[in-house]
């Protein structure tokens, strides 16, 4: 990796954290400059405004967040068993989140959905490759006979995704990852007693 790789990936990875942190309209140039140790012309080298490194730095943390779901479900073969990985991993996510600061989505698209359009896009486009991920998933477990054929997918992921992110929301309320458990546990029942064949 050449140095100025280097360098603007030592900025995303600055980045990210205080992003998510403090949000992105609240992250200042002083702040980032701080974070990463550059000055302003250094910064503007790699990226062409605040926005961009946003962005850029939202895509990232959620890079590094999909590597850490994919290293939990990987091995597991069985569509219901992944089911269950992706599940499983909210625990995990939610006590040590890949990216400081919590949910890299959940804060991105509270925070943008009124303010930042592109950022708010970027979000529902993450949130998208997700509900793919469970889609195929469900699709799969379905066509070999360990989920029943009547199953609503789309509800299905609606109910895990919802569920599961509020509760990294309530958990981050009270400080209390028991929410995420009992989400957890109530999904894993769910998927063994109502929608497993």
């Amino acid at each position: 990796m050449r140095k100025g790789e280097r360098t603007r990936e030592a900025i995303l990875e600055r980045a990210v954290i205080l992003f998510n942190q403090k949000g992105y309209a609240n992250a200042s140039m002083s702040d980032i400059m701080e974070a990463t140790g550059l000055q302003k012309g250094g910064i503007y080298n790699h990226f062409k405004s605040k926005e961009e490194l946003a962005v850029e730095a939202f895509e990232y943390g959620f890079q590094i967040t999909g590597k850490a779901m994919l290293r939990y479900i990987q091995g597991r073969t069985q569509p219901l068993d992944r089911l269950k990985g992706f599940i499983e991993f909210f625990i995990e996510y939610g006590m040590h989140p890949p990216v400081m600061g919590g949910c890299i989505l959940l804060n991105t698209a509270l925070e943008a959905d009124d303010t930042n359009p592109v950022l708010y896009e970027r979000a529902r486009q993450a949130m998208e490759s997700w509900r793919d991920l469970l889609r195929r998933t469900i699709r799969r477990g379905i066509a070999q006979g360990q989920l029943r054929d009547t199953l609503n997918t789309e509800a299905l992921i609606s109910l895990i995704i919802s569920t599961l992110e509020g509760s990294i929301m309530m958990s981050k309320l009270y400080n209390d990852v028991t929410h995420i458990e009992y989400a957890v546990e109530f999904l894993l029942q769910h998927i063994e007693h109502s929608v497993n064949v």
